[in-house]
């Protein structure tokens, strides 16, 4: 890979950090009940806030308008509609800041020569794609403001996982702009890394489900779900296969045990390789396992969820430092930029 200006790399770690806190962020608005109420997307001209009381007055409105206004906060008064309008709104002027911090550096690096060719094709992809999750973050919301209160547990999903994709596709390009004397060939650590990374995933998208059908509060004990290893009703649900889906209590069953099998398998991860990346995920995956276990205990606590999901981010940063350390640089090119 060819090199890069140190300022490059340090644009990215802001970008991330910036990702990161969105994440965060998102969880407090969606674990507060906020996410719905903003019913218009104005990408453009919608940065600014209600300015007068009379534009306060009219924004209620519209959300009473809403399902969420209609079936829910129906005797809304303006200044509990601020309290929950204030939430979405930072969410989303926070996703656009994140855009101008990523495009304007990017062009400014680019007509200034600063970026390889590695570094174009993948900045751009970037780019792509966090216009669309802005776009789906708004069809996410959409699903909320036809004919129920609630946003499609899918498209929440899915606004999530593209979150994390691209935060995690960024830290991997932080990696690779920077120091490489500490990667090693170690084929073995890095497959278990990229399957727990993967599995990673898949908890994070099962916990999502479950946190858009509201799973959570059904089962509030641990290690059993109500007294059971195996709940009833696991499959109580027509068609069978739509449960690990649509049936919070087998999408809460499946989001425990993989939540337990990726924690084993990051200390088995730890145990074989005991360096500090390795130590330092096997703590990361044990914090995040007792974060899990308290917001389940606390009857899904703000906080304690808030702190959940961020500490999967944080997982999630730790395994991505392991894989990349146990995989071998290539030898670095050298590029004819400008100012480099």
């Amino acid at each position: 890979m060819q090199a890069a200006p140190a300022s490059v790399r340090n644009w990215l770690i802001v970008v991330a950090a910036m990702i990161f806190f969105m994440i965060v962020i998102g969880a407090l608005t969606r674990l507060t009940g906020s996410g719905l109420s903003m019913v218009e997307w104005r990408p453009v001209t919608g940065w600014l806030p209600p300015l007068s009381d009379a534009a306060w007055q009219a924004e209620l409105q519209k959300y009473l308008s809403s399902p969420q206004g209609r079936l829910i906060n129906r005797g809304f008064s303006v200044a509990e509609f601020r309290e929950i309008f204030w939430l979405e709104y930072i969410h989303r002027l926070w996703g656009r800041l994140i855009g101008v911090a990523f495009a304007l550096p990017l062009l400014w690096f680019w007509w200034r020569g600063r970026l390889t060719p590695y570094l174009k094709p993948r900045l751009l992809a970037l780019l792509v794609l966090g216009g669309l999750q802005g776009a789906l973050g708004w069809a996410m919301v959409a699903s909320g403001l036809v004919d129920r209160p609630a946003v499609s547990h899918y498209r929440l999903a899915a606004h999530l996982l593209l979150a994390v994709a691209l935060y995690a596709y960024t830290v991997w390009l932080i990696l690779e702009l920077g120091p490489q004397t500490a990667r090693r060939d170690e084929p073995d650590a890095a497959r278990l890394a990229s399957v727990l990374i993967g599995v990673l995933f898949v908890v994070a998208a099962w916990g999502a489900l479950m946190a858009g059908l509201r799973a959570g509060t059904a089962h509030g004990t641990f290690p059993t779900m109500s007294g059971y290893w195996i709940p009833p009703g696991l499959f109580e649900l027509s068609p069978w296969w739509i449960n690990p889906f649509e049936n919070g209590t087998t999408i809460q069953f499946i989001h425990r045990w993989l939540a337990k099998l990726l924690v084993l398998g990051v200390l088995i991860l730890a145990w074989r390789g005991r360096r500090p990346a390795t130590l330092a995920a096997a703590a990361m995956a044990v914090l995040q396992l007792g974060l899990g276990i308290a917001t389940i205990l606390s009857g899904i606590d703000i906080g304690l969820a808030t702190a959940h999901q961020a500490g999967a981010v944080l997982l999630l940063t730790t395994l991505i430092v392991v894989r990349h350390r146990t995989t071998p640089s290539r030898p670095p090119q050298v590029s004819a930029m400008v100012g480099g």
